[in-house]
């Protein structure tokens, strides 16, 4: 037995390959190169995650959606006093420049 398989041609087993591989709707890859066939083929991971997490209940959106609700955002308003605070002690984010002259890297040295 093992000498009938023995006479069989390279040739011949090539082409018995890409028929089957025609036939059977697969990728023909006769120096078995990596090509990604198997993650390409993989069913997507992003939707399933998707519904397993629940959406984020975000207050903007609802106070936004809902103005009759009279809500407040307590974090929001802490933070802008917070900001509020730093400028008043001279520790808040710098001014934008109206243009590129006005710019702290345009009055820099080179």
């Amino acid at each position: 037995m093992a000498a009938a398989a023995a006479a069989i041609r390279p040739m011949r087993l090539a082409a018995l390959t890409r028929s089957r591989c025609s036939i059977l709707q697969t990728a023909y890859n006769p120096t078995s190169a990596r090509t990604g066939a198997k993650y390409l083929r993989a069913r997507l991971h992003g939707p399933s995650m998707v519904k397993f997490y629940t959406p984020e209940a975000n207050i903007a959106q609802i106070m936004r959606q809902w103005p009759e609700l009279e809500m407040r955002n307590f974090a929001e308003e802490e933070r802008l006093q917070d900001v509020e605070d730093k400028k008043k002690r001279g520790k808040g984010a710098p001014k934008k420049a109206k243009e590129k002259g006005d710019s702290r890297r345009a009055s820099r040295r080179r």
